[in-house]
């Protein structure tokens, strides 16, 4: 039996160049929002809240912020730049050399 990482290999080049291209893009966009979801993560927890007391705080739900420390929901600047204010900390944004 093949190992996951064979088998993934062997999907993927399997595929056309279009529908390669696009699991790329997908893929991509499924990392970015989980790097948001664990940085809002530690956020609340450094600040020691909950999730219902981050919302409370942001005048949301506890499951809106659930659904962004899940990646099922990607937050805007703004919603971002609120929660960093909720947790006492400053939101920062960069462009790093990949």
């Amino acid at each position: 039996m093949s190992s996951y990482s064979e088998r993934r290999a062997q999907i993927l080049a399997e595929l056309d160049p279009e529908d390669r291209a696009a699991f790329d893009e997908a893929y991509a966009i499924a990392g970015l929002a989980m790097e948001l979801a664990e940085t809002v993560y530690r956020a609340r927890e450094t600040a020691g809240l909950t999730q219902a007391e981050l919302a409370r705080e942001m005048g949301t739900t506890q499951s809106a912020i659930a659904s962004i420390e899940s990646g099922a929901r990607t937050p805007t600047v703004e919603l971002l730049e609120g929660l960093a204010r909720a947790c006492g900390q400053r939101l920062t944004i960069r462009i790093a050399a990949a």
